[in-house]
C-alpha cells in the first residue's frame, strides 16, 4: 500500500541501497583485519607465505594466502609493532568509512520519509475536498481528523520509520551470511538450521498485532470525535451541568484505548528481549559446536579466524533483530493505512460526464423536472416529484416546516448531491452535462450559519476570488453594510476573525458572508435562512444588505420568517418533500391553505 508513495523518491531509495552495500563491505573488511592483528599479538604466525599469481588456484585460498603474504612481508620489513599499528589504523579507517556510509544511508532516507508523510496528508486533504457533502453526513468529523492525524502519524512511525530497516537489514544479512559461508560453509550450514526457528518464534509473538492496532486506532477516532463534539457543545455541556457525564464518557473511551494499546505495546516490547535471548542462544550453541570441532581437529579452522567468524555471526544477529522489529511495526502501520484507504477509496458519485461543457453565463431559467431524491445511506425519500421553474432575474422563495427538504432542494442546484430521478436543467441543459467548476461559479451562497475561516476579514471577503483588490473588497463590504463596523476594529480589514469568526457577532459574521457573495458577483444567489439566527437589529442591517445583493440577480431564498419573503416573485411551499402550494404572498394567503396556516402561526 505504501509503494504508491515511494515512486517520486526512487533516487533516495537507490542512494540508501548503495550506502548500505558500502557500509556492509567496509564493515566486513574492518573485521577481517582482526585476524592478522590477533596473530601478531599472540605470535601465532609460523607459516611462510609466498605470492601466488591470481587465477592459478582456488580463489579463496589465493586471496587468503596473498593477504597473509603481504602482511608477513610488510612485518618482516617494518617489524611487528609497526605492522600492528598500521593494521589498527586501517581498522579505524575502515570503521570510519563504515559509520559514514551508515549515517549516509539513514540520512538519505529522511527526505523520503518526510516526503511520503506530506504527500499522504495532502492526498487525504485533497480527497476530503473532492468528496460530496453526502459522505460527511455519514462520517464523524472527529474520525476523519483522527485518520489524518493519528493514523498518518502511525504510518510515519511504523512503516516509513521502518523503511531504512527493510532496505538496510536484508543487505547486511546477505553480505554477512555470504562472508560466513566464505569462511566455513559447514559451520554456516549448522547456523542456518536455527534461523527459521528464530523467525518462527518472532512471528508467533507478532501475530494479531495488525488487528489489535486497527482496534486501537478506531478507539483513537472515537476519542477525537468526543473532543470535537465537546469543543462544539461546551455551552450546552456547562448549561446542563453535564461535565461529569461527559468526563465519564471520555474516561470510558480512553480507558478502552489504553487497554488495547497496552496489549499492543506489550507484544512490541517482547521483540527485543526475545530476539536478544534467541540470538545469544544461537551464538552459544555455535561457540560450543565450533569450539568442539577446533579441539577435535585443529586443521578445521584456526582460532583467530574462528573469532572473526563469531564476530561476523554476532553482527548478523542485530540486522535480524531489527528486521523482526520492523515486522512488528509494519502491521501497526498497515492497520492505519487501511483506515486511511477507506477515505482515499471512498466513492465520489458527483462526476462530470464525458464531454462536459462550460457554462459561462446564465441566460434563461433553472428548471426542476420531476425531481426525486433520497439519501443513499438510509434510502429515506426526501424529495418527490419536484417540478417548477426559476426564470432569470426572479426571486423564488421556498418555505415549509423544518425537515421538509428545502435545503436539500437548493443543494441539488450546485450538485452538492445528484438527483435520483428526473433532472435539473439550466438554460435547457442538464446540469450534469456542465463542468462542475463552471456550474458552481454561477452561484453564490449565504447560509444561516455564516462560515468564516480563521483568517483576516479581508481574506474572508476575498475568499475564492483570485486577485481581489482592496478597493473591490471595501466596495463589497459597503454594499453588505459591513464597512463601518470593520473600520471600528483596531486593525480594520486585517483583523483576524478567530475560529469560525468567534471574535465577531452573529450579524457581523453574516454581513462578512454577504460581502463575500457580493465580491464573487454571481448571477444566481442562494440564501439559506440567512437571517433566521439574528436579533431584530442585526436582521434589519443584514436584510438591507441582502436586498442590495439580490437586485438584478436570480435569487432562491429559503426562509422561516415569512415577512422576509413577502415580495418574492413566487413562493414555493414544501411539505414532507412535496410542493403543496405555489404563488405570490397575497395569492397564498387568500388560498387559506398550508401557507396561510404558517403565516397565522407567526402572526400570533
Amino acid at each position: 500500500m505504501i509503494r504508491r508513495y515511494v515512486s517520486p523518491y526512487k533516487k533516495y531509495l537507490a542512494g540508501s541501497v548503495l550506502m548500505n552495500i558500502l557500509s556492509a563491505v567496509f564493515n566486513i573488511f574492518s573485521f577481517t583485519l582482526l585476524i592478522p592483528v590477533l596473530k601478531i599479538i599472540f605470535q601465532m604466525e609460523e607459516h611462510t607465505y609466498s605470492f601466488i599469481p591470481w587465477g592459478t588456484g582456488d580463489f579463496k585460498e589465493v586471496l587468503v594466502n596473498n593477504f597473509y603474504w603481504f602482511v608477513s612481508n610488510y612485518m618482516s620489513v617494518h617489524g611487528p609493532i609497526i605492522t600492528l599499528f598500521v593494521l589498527a589504523g586501517l581498522l579505524i579507517f575502515m570503521t570510519a568509512l563504515k559509520t559514514s556510509c551508515y549515517f549516509g544511508s539513514t540520512a538519505v532516507m529522511v527526505p523520503m520519509r518526510t516526503g511520503i508523510v506530506k504527500d499522504m496528508r495532502l492526498q487525504i486533504y485533497n480527497k476530503i475536498l473532492s468528496l460530496p457533502l453526502g459522505f460527511f453526513s455519514q462520517e464523524r468529523k472527529g474520525d476523519i481528523i483522527a485518520r489524518m492525524s493519528g493514523d498518518v502519524q502511525e504510518v510515519e512511525n511504523s512503516i516509513t520509520g521502518s523503511l531504512d530497516m527493510i532496505i538496510k537489514n536484508p543487505i547486511l544479512i546477505v553480505f554477512y551470511i555470504g562472508t560466513l559461508i566464505f569462511i566455513s560453509w559447514k559451520l554456516t550450514l549448522f547456523v542456518l538450521v536455527f534461523a527459521p526457528l528464530m523467525m518462527w518464534l518472532m512471528g508467533v509473538i507478532g501475530r494479531n498485532l495488525k488487528k489489535r492496532s486497527a482496534e486501537a486506532q478506531a478507539l483513537w477516532s472515537d476519542t477525537m470525535s468526543m473532543v470535537e463534539e465537546t469543543l462544539g457543545g461546551l455551552r450546552i455541556i456547562k448549561a446542563f451541568l453535564a461535565e461529569k457525564t461527559m468526563s465519564k464518557r471520555f474516561d470510558k473511551v480512553t480507558g478502552a484505548m489504553k487497554n488495547k494499546n497496552t496489549r499492543v505495546a506489550t507484544r512490541q516490547a517482547l521483540a527485543h528481549p526475545v530476539s536478544e535471548f534467541l540470538g545469544t542462544a544461537m551464538i552459544a550453541i555455535v561457540l560450543c559446536f565450533g569450539g568442539y570441532l577446533i579441539i577435535k581437529d585443529d586443521s578445521f579452522i584456526d582460532a583467530p579466524t574462528f573469532i572473526f567468524y563469531m564476530v561476523i555471526l554476532y553482527s548478523v544477529i542485530q540486522p535480524i533483530k531489527d528486521l523482526s522489529k520492523a515486522s512488528y511495526n509494519i502491521p501497526k502501520g498497515l492497520a492505519s493505512m487501511e483506515r486511511i484507504d477507506k477515505i482515499l477509496n471512498a466513492r465520489n458519485d458527483i462526476r462530470e460526464s464525458e464531454g462536459a461543457k462550460e457554462i459561462k453565463s446564465f441566460e434563461d431559467s433553472i428548471r426542476f423536472e420531476h425531481v426525486d431524491f433520497r439519501y443513499e445511506k438510509d434510502g429515506r425519500q426526501i424529495l418527490s416529484d419536484i417540478d417548477f421553474a426559476i426564470p432569470k432575474g426572479k426571486t423564488i422563495a421556498i418555505v415549509g416546516a423544518s425537515g421538509g427538504g428545502k435545503s436539500t432542494m437548493v443543494d441539488l442546484i450546485p450538485r452538492f448531491y445528484d438527483v435520483n430521478a428526473g433532472r435539473i436543467v439550466i438554460d435547457g441543459t442538464d446540469i450534469r452535462d456542465y463542468k462542475l467548476d463552471s456550474l458552481r461559479s454561477l452561484m453564490g451562497n449565504v447560509n444561516q450559519e455564516p462560515i468564516l475561516f480563521n483568517d483576516t476579514i479581508f481574506n474572508n471577503i476575498a475568499f475564492g476570488v483570485e486577485g481581489a483588490t482592496e478597493e473591490q473588497v471595501i466596495e463589497a463590504a459597503k454594499i453588505a453594510n459591513a464597512h463601518d463596523f470593520i473600520m471600528e476594529k483596531e486593525e480594520g480589514y486585517q483583523t483576524n476573525v478567530g475560529d469560525r469568526g468567534c471574535k465577531l457577532s452573529g450579524g457581523q459574521r453574516q454581513r462578512i458572508s454577504i460581502a463575500r457573495a457580493v465580491l464573487k458577483n454571481p448571477p444566481i444567489l442562494i440564501l439559506d435562512e440567512a437571517t433566521a439566527a439574528l436579533d431584530t437589529e442585526s436582521e434589519r442591517a443584514v436584510q438591507e444588505a441582502l436586498e442590495r445583493l439580490m437586485s438584478n440577480r436570480t435569487t432562491i431564498a429559503i426562509a422561516h420568517r415569512l415577512s422576509t419573503i413577502k415580495d418574492a416573485d413566487e413562493i414555493i411551499v414544501v411539505d414532507e418533500g412535496r410542493i403543496v402550494e405555489r404563488g405570490r404572498h397575497e395569492e397564498l394567503i387568500a388560498l387559506g391553505g398550508y401557507y396561510r396556516k404558517l403565516h397565522d402561526m407567526q402572526a400570533l
